[in-house]
């Protein structure tokens, strides 16, 4: 989705960061065509908390006017393998990963996310909003398809005093969302991305070292031997 505020510079606009490689890369994308970025990453009580901490990084080499990190505790409703007992997934061949819905989608996650991203932007200002969802490289999660995000645009428009009376038209940018898992990364390095910066495991150790196998790593390591470059990350195994 394009927006005619990318032609104007430094006009404020918010991304939603996790932390993670296709965040990350969404962040450069958007400070690349402009945006002076307000960045929102959330704790909602995910077993990868170390990504807050790769946000924080990321945040901070894109020049985020501000970031916030807030705290919503989906851990306290469960059902997901990264908020609640359930075991993560490893080593799935890559037809599994695009069968159903995995035991790692955390019921309405997007749709909480990017209803904070949503007051987050109507509080700056901002009508243009970033996201890094992708419908290619991905674990089949029903909240990362451009229908998904089409209609939640809608509703930005619709549920806001900004949207109704005029004041802003909230657009949602997914410039990754067609993409593979090889070409973001090669879009990233073009635009300087430190990937070494991002944390992209579900079941980290301890430490926060990635353990290799599950569904993001794979699908990490997998992009950066497509695009033919070394990831920067180290892995348990």
């Amino acid at each position: 989705m394009i927006s005619p505020n990318t032609l104007k510079p430094d006009v404020p606009a918010v991304i939603l960061l996790s932390g993670g490689l296709d965040s990350a890369t969404t962040a450069a994308i958007a400070r690349h065509d402009g945006f002076a970025l307000y960045a929102l990453s959330v704790d909602y009580g995910q077993r990868h908390h170390f990504e807050l901490e790769a946000a924080r990084r990321v945040a901070q080499a894109v020049d985020a006017v501000r970031h916030v990190i807030l705290d919503v505790d989906l851990a306290q409703l469960g059902g997901s393998a990264l908020t609640d007992a359930i075991e993560v997934p490893k080593d799935r061949p890559a037809a599994a990963m695009s069968d159903g819905i995995p035991v790692t989608y955390v019921p309405a996650r997007n749709t909480v996310l990017l209803s904070l991203v949503l007051a987050y932007a109507e509080t700056v200002g901002a009508g243009d909003i970033f996201v890094g969802v992708n419908a290619i490289d991905y674990s089949g999660y029903p909240d990362c398809r451009p229908e998904y995000i089409e209609a939640f645009q809608r509703l930005a428009n619709l549920a806001t005093k900004a949207g109704v009376e005029g004041q802003l038209k909230f657009v949602i940018h997914t410039p990754l969302i067609c993409l593979t898992k090889a070409q973001i990364i090669r879009r990233g390095i073009e635009l300087g991305v430190d990937y070494s910066l991002t944390h992209s495991c579900y079941d980290p150790d301890e430490d926060g070292l990635s353990c290799g196998h599950c569904d993001a790593c794979q699908l990490r390591r997998k992009g950066f031997a497509e695009a033919g470059m070394q990831d920067p990350l180290k892995y348990q195994a």
